[in-house]
């Protein structure tokens, strides 16, 4: 994709993410991985107000490019881009149950059988750490490893994936699976738990079907 492409991509997924009741307001951010740096949604503008040109060039040294400054939360994506290799867009979101449970310092464990699409056999929560701040980049980055989402505490939620595309059906997975926990939270405190050889065989399925298909769309169809 050309550059102009790219920002408006970006754009279109920060505004499926609000449409999709992902994130609200101009909170919550998406970026993109390029070769000089990093393209992400900018601070304090609300998405429905944005044209592409908003889009922010953050090159890898840390420098913001145009007139419009980069999301507060730049420094997270930054170092999920330097410490994953794979990771080629990220998506952060407020999304309600994943925040919810974000907030219960709660992660989501193997009760579905689709939280395997994040890498593992959970989506961990990790600690509290202030917006914005180094703190909160490095629980993020310790949070991901061997997994591609997670929940941050009191906070919301963060994922990486090979395409915007992918990267927004991931949370809205996420968002599922904290829905169904927080519903089964309800129902009993102790909702039954697939096994781990039931989710070693999920990663073996899922890795097998991104292969054939490029991870594009639901794992389903």
């Amino acid at each position: 994709m050309t550059e102009k492409e790219q920002r408006q991509a970006l754009l279109e997924c920060a505004l499926a993410m609000n449409s999709q009741g992902l994130n609200q307001g101009s909170s919550g951010n998406v970026s993109l991985r390029l070769q000089e740096g990093m393209l992400i949604t900018p601070s304090a503008l609300p998405y429905h107000r944005c044209t592409p040109e908003d889009m922010v060039l953050v090159s890898w040294d840390g420098v913001a490019q145009g007139s419009r400054q980069p999301s507060s939360e730049w420094r997270m994506h930054h170092d999920i881009y330097l410490a994953y290799k794979q990771a080629q867009c990220i998506l952060h979101a407020h999304a309600p149950w994943s925040s919810t449970l974000a907030c219960l310092q709660r992660p989501i464990p193997a009760q579905h059988y689709m939280v395997a699409l994040a890498g593992g056999e959970d989506i961990r929560c990790t600690p509290y750490a202030p917006f914005g701040t180094q703190e909160l980049s490095d629980v993020a980055v310790a949070g991901l490893q061997s997994r591609s989402a997670v929940l941050l505490g009191h906070h919301g939620l963060i994922c990486y994936a090979e395409c915007l595309d992918q990267v927004l059906v991931l949370a809205c997975e996420v968002e599922f699976l904290a829905r169904v926990y927080g519903q089964s939270l309800q129902i009993t405190p102790e909702p039954p738990l697939l096994s781990s050889d039931a989710i070693t065989s999920l990663l073996e399925r899922f890795s097998a079907y991104k292969q054939l298909g490029q991870g594009k769309g639901n794992l389903e169809e």
